[in-house]
Formats: C-alpha cells, sequence, structure tokens
C-alpha cells in the first residue's frame, strides 16, 4: 500500500505547484493593468465577504446556492483534508472517511449542476463550462474512492484508476486554471474578493456612495497617459483580476435593459472581450449568448492593443443606460458600469466620439450650464404663480428645492408645480436656486465628458457655499445621487432627500392630510434605477402610496430589481438602435400587472414611459398623487 499513498502524496504537491504556476500566469496578466494600492490585510477579510457578501447575491437564486455550497463546499473540505492527510503523510484512517464523507457532499452538488446543466437557460455559456461537471465529478469519485474504498482493494488497478480519476479533477484545477479554464474563476475570484476595485462594497457605505464614479485626474498627466481607458493595459491591474473572476453564469445578461432590447450589449460578453484583451487572442473561444447583432469570432485583442473598435464596437459601450442591474445581479461582484464609464472617458475625451446628440448637449452644458441650451432663469417659469422664493445669501431656508434639467420641459413641470403644493400644504420652508441653479453635470459624467462634469460641479458647489439651508430636495434622482454622493470627492457635503422620502416625512408628522381614496385605480410603481438600485431607496415611495390609501400591483421586475426605463446614462441621447425600444418593454411589464396606472418617481421615468406609443396605461408622478388627494380647509 506504500505506494500508492506515495503516488497520491507526490500528485498533491504537483497539483499544488500547478496551482501556483497557474496563479503565478494569470498575475502576470493582470499586472499589464496600472498600477492600484494592495492592501495585503485585506486577505484576511475574504471569509467574511465570500459567505456575507458574495452568498447574499447568490442566495436569490436557493437552487444555485445549495448547489454551490454542496460542491464548493464539499470540495474545499476534501482537499483541505488530502493536504493534511496525503501532503503530510499522516494516512490516518479517521480522515480518509472524512475525505469520504467530504466527497460525497461534493458529488451531490455536482448531480445537480449536471442536471441543471441537461437544459441550461440560455443565458449560461457552454463549451468547457458543459465538461466541467464531468471533470469535477472525477475528482470528486476519485476522493470517495481514496477516502471509502479498503486500501488493499486500491493496490492494482482499483488504484490506478483512482489515481487516473484524481488526475483528471487536478488536470482542471492546475491546467485549466493557467489556461484560463472555468476554474479559474475560483482563483481569480476569491483574489478579487480582497483587492476588489471597490472597498467601499463591504463596508457600511450608503448603497449611493457604494456606486458613485470616482473623479479622473484631468491635469498633471505626463503626455505617454490617456484620459479613460483604452487598450486593456490602461484598466487598473485589480480591474483586470476583477474580470478574470466571471463565472459565465450570465445574470447580467439576464438582467440587462439594453440586451433585452436587442441594441447590441451583453454585459457578459463585454466582461469576456475583456478578458481575451488581456490575455490576447480573439473572441473564437466564447460559447455564450452574443452581443445582439454581432457575430462572434472576428474580434481580436491585446494587453496593449486598441479596445475600440478592435474588440469592442463603440455601439456597444453607448447603448449601456448604466442602471446596474449587472452589477447588482452578479455573483461575483463585478463592476461592469465602471469599465463602460471608464471606456467611454477615452472616446469621450480622447476622441470626441459621443455619438447622436450627445455633442450638441455637452456643448450646451459646458456654454450654458444647462443641457438645451436655455436660459437659466427659465429653469423656474413654471413656478411664476406660484409664490416659490429664489434663495439669497444671507437668508437661510430649512429645505433647498433643486429642479434639475427636467424643469425645461411642460411635462416634469406639471410634477414639480404638484410638488410646490403638497411642500406649501406641508408648511414647509423652501427656496430654490433661480437663476444661479446650473446643471448638476450627471449626464456629461455619464457620457464620459468628466471635465464638463467637474467643471459643473465645481460651479454648482460654489453657488451652494454661498448660501445656507439645512437640506436639499429634488424630484430627480439624477441629481439626488450626483448631490449626494459625487460631490462630497469634490468637496461638496449636502443632506439631499428625494421628494418622495420629504412626502413621506410630512405626512407621517400629520402635516399632511389626505381625502379617502374612492375609485382608486389599479396602479403599479416603477422603480427608478437611480432612486432603487443606486441609493437603496424603494420603501418611502410605497409607503407614501399606502398612506394615501392605494395598493400597488407590483411588477416582475420592483424594487432593486426593476427593469430600466432606457434613459439613464445618456443612452435618450445615444440613442442607439435595437430591436425593440427598452420603454416598451418595461410598459409591457406594467401591462402584465393589469394596472391602468404607472406612478413613477423621476422626470427621466416619465419622458420615457410616456413616450411608448398605442395603448398603455397611464403615467403619473407621485407628487401628482399626492397634491390631487390634499384636504384643503
Amino acid at each position: 500500500m506504500a505506494p500508492f499513498t506515495t503516488v497520491i502524496t507526490g500528485l498533491f504537491w504537483l497539483s499544488l505547484l500547478g496551482v501556483c504556476v497557474g496563479g503565478l500566469r494569470r498575475a502576470a496578466l493582470w499586472r499589464v493593468g496600472r498600477p492600484a494600492p494592495v492592501r495585503w490585510l485585506d486577505l484576511l477579510a475574504v471569509p467574511k465577504r465570500y459567505f456575507v457578501d458574495l452568498h447574499r447575491v447568490v442566495a436569490r437564486d436557493p437552487y444555485i446556492a445549495r448547489t454551490h455550497v454542496a460542491t464548493a463546499g464539499g470540495a474545499v473540505a476534501a482537499m483541505a483534508l488530502v493536504a493534511v492527510n496525503y501532503g503530510l503523510a499522516l494516512y490516518l484512517p479517521a480522515l480518509d472517511l472524512a475525505i469520504a464523507v467530504a466527497a460525497l457532499v461534493m458529488l451531490s452538488g455536482l448531480f445537480f449542476v449536471w442536471h441543471r446543466r441537461r437544459k441550461p437557460p440560455a443565458r449560461l455559456s457552454r463549451g468547457l463550462w458543459d465538461r466541467l461537471p464531468w471533470m469535477l465529478g472525477a475528482l470528486a469519485f476519485g476522493l470517495l474512492l481514496l477516502g471509502g474504498v479498503s486500501t488493499s482493494w486500491l493496490a492494482g488497478a482499483a488504484g490506478l484508476g483512482t489515481v487516473a480519476l484524481l488526475a483528471i479533477g487536478a488536470w482542471e484545477l492546475t491546467v485549466g486554471i493557467a489556461r484560463g479554464g472555468p476554474m479559474k474563476h475560483a482563483l481569480a475570484g476569491l483574489l478579487h474578493l480582497a483587492f476588489h476595485p471597490r472597498r467601499e462594497r463591504f463596508s457600511r457605505a450608503s448603497p449611493g456612495q457604494k456606486a458613485a464614479l470616482r473623479p479622473l485626474a484631468l491635469g498633471g498627466l505626463p503626455k505617454s497617459e490617456t484620459l479613460g481607458v483604452g487598450k486593456p493595459a490602461t484598466f487598473a491591474w485589480n480591474q483586470l483580476l476583477s474580470f478574470d473572476a466571471c463565472v459565465q453564469c450570465g445574470k447580467c445578461e439576464a438582467a440587462c435593459p439594453a440586451f433585452a432590447a436587442g441594441q447590441p450589449l451583453n454585459p457578459k460578453k463585454l466582461i469576456q472581450d475583456m478578458v481575451v484583451g488581456m490575455a490576447g487572442g480573439t473572441d473564437a473561444a466564447y460559447t455564450g449568448s452574443p452581443m445582439p447583432g454581432l457575430s462572434v469570432g472576428g474580434r481580436e485583442g491585446g494587453a496593449d492593443k486598441t479596445l475600440v473598435p478592435g474588440l469592442v464596437q463603440a455601439e456597444t459601450l453607448w447603448a449601456c443606460t448604466t442602471c446596474r442591474a449587472c452589477v447588482h445581479e452578479c455573483p461575483m461582484l463585478i463592476e461592469h458600469v465602471d469599465a463602460v464609464i471608464d471606456m467611454r472617458r477615452q472616446q469621450t475625451l480622447e476622441h470626441g466620439a459621443a455619438p447622436g446628440t450627445a455633442p450638441a448637449v455637452l456643448a450646451n452644458l459646458r456654454e450654458t450650464g444647462t443641457a438645451g441650451g436655455y436660459a437659466l432663469a427659465a429653469r423656474h417659469h413654471w413656478a411664476v404663480d406660484l409664490d416659490v422664493a429664489w434663495i439669497q445669501p444671507g437668508q437661510p431656508v430649512d429645505v433647498l428645492l433643486i429642479v434639475g434639467e427636467g424643469a425645461f420641459g411642460l411635462r416634469y413641470q406639471r410634477s414639480l408645480r404638484a410638488l410646490v403644493k403638497a411642500m406649501h400644504a406641508g408648511g414647509v420652508n423652501f427656496a430654490v436656486l433661480g437663476d444661479r441653479e446650473t446643471d448638476t453635470g450627471d449626464i456629461a459624467r455619464r457620457l464620459g465628458d468628466e471635465a464638463t462634469f467637474q467643471m459643473l460641479a465645481g460651479r454648482l458647489i460654489q453657488t451652494l457655499s454661498e448660501l445656507s439651508f439645512k437640506r436639499i430636495v429634488t424630484a430627480d434622482p439624477h441629481v439626488l445621487h450626483s448631490l449626494r454622493n459625487e460631490y462630497p470627492a469634490l468637496g461638496g457635503h449636502y443632506q439631499v432627500m428625494h421628494h418622495t422620502g420629504l412626502l413621506a416625512e410630512l405626512a407621517d408628522a400629520g402635516r399632511l392630510r389626505f381625502k379617502p381614496a374612492d375609485n382608486a385605480p389599479v396602479l403599479t410603481y416603477h422603480d427608478p434605477c437611480y432612486l432603487g438600485r443606486y441609493n437603496g431607496e424603494t420603501e418611502a415611495p410605497r409607503k407614501l402610496l399606502g398612506q394615501l390609501g392605494l395598493g400597488i400591483n407590483e411588477m416582475a421586475r420592483h424594487g432593486l430589481n426593476s427593469r430600466c426605463c432606457g434613459a439613464g446614462g445618456g443612452a435618450a441621447l445615444t440613442d442607439i438602435p435595437g430591436e425593440r425600444r427598452i420603454p416598451d418593454i418595461r410598459i409591457q411589464d406594467a401591462r402584465d400587472t393589469g394596472a391602468n396606472l404607472v406612478v413613477v418617481a423621476c422626470p427621466n421615468c416619465t419622458a420615457m414611459l410616456e413616450g411608448v406609443v398605442g395603448p398603455r396605461p397611464d403615467v403619473r408622478d407621485i407628487a401628482e398623487l399626492v397634491a390631487d388627494a390634499l384636504e384643503t380647509s
């Protein structure tokens, strides 16, 4: 029996060497990226980030969560026991039995992996991923024989078979990692959790802070440096690591509104394209869903080769609505939107390549401080008869109402008038900025024009520094997100509230009283991406509707899982064609509930959903419902 156990010990140490070599080979690919801080102590946080942060996402699909716990948990336990019993040459029967038990747990999980892949969802990649259950199954069965079969029986051909099964699994875990096979996600994923590009995702920071874009350094760059990302080597090294962690489950693909609309964007394929660019080669080995309208196999990249248009179509970047549905669904916690914005910055700042009406809007923002090129005072023409004060230096107010860019549009003005009526009824001491209000720069930043964003942000921060107010209220979630979460990096620190939160607060305090809801409509509520997913606010609007005595027929995708209206990230300006329009898909979600009214809480959502042609539910801002229901004395 000694030769057999010696072979297993040798195989263990050879496999461990293979894992190290494979890891070093992947690390060499990650290191082509730009430097980023390395906090070695964060390796100690990996267990918490894995079992809490990562599994919080995985647990949304109980089938996969249980399968993953059994497969990965059994594998880790079995290999740890092999390391002790055979790596250290202890050869204890009790540890063999424990190896067999762990292998059985692993096999049970692999059975469910195999069962799902018999008729897999379209979002799953195939190819090597279909082979993976069999390769890991060979490892698990070999471990079961190693630990659970009499040593005398393993002396002959059975022993050779056991070694062969273990070698097959070891090959997948070693050579597979080095060559970029499916199991590389295990190594890259654990390191990604330690060196994540957004360390704040694991902190107690607010959802909005976890989603805030970081400022781009615009001054003092060497001539050799570019603004944004134009080739894989320009990504930070830990971003390249995060791309390698992708498990190709396709949950991002299934959540993406642009993919559903047939636009040329598939976030899973985009991340895999980044891996191809990092490692060099073509996308011919990709076996998942392609970018809609674009074939697989004709793209080629390298670490120092241009991403656009060599590996990525420009239209792919501009189709993204920055809704973060992909990020929300990703079990590996990959930041797809950050990568898109990094590449957009290079396209806009270096090449001026933003499509559609985006260049004209950016020019208007730079020249006039408004997206439409309007006079600043015209932003508040809608309030001329509403006794709304313009804030003045030295005259403090409780609430500063910042209305945003939508105030130039007649439709949003109806919502703002309703909000002002409710604020007056609630006795709120408020004022507006008047002709001091310039655009927050949100749309410029999402289009990649960081220079215009920082200019506008600096201008508005200077304006606000001269005024006295306790908090800011806005009905535009994009304004909310910029002011609350992205301005602090530039020196602007404010308490910012969405109008639904303010109205719910006033109703709670008894400062707003509502008439009984007679003939209440059948309604559904659409969660704006920048209010829900970006800022975690899903309860205030529902609480407010409940205070109005209105029930909600929830759409299949609601709350943090809501589907985008299609306006975010400048998508309404770049206007990338697809097979369908995103707002049409969202209105169909509403029709499926039987609702005759869609309640919204964002001017962009209002515009997009009201733009759907044909029979559809009515669309109203929640402030309009509040104003209609107010009791009058």
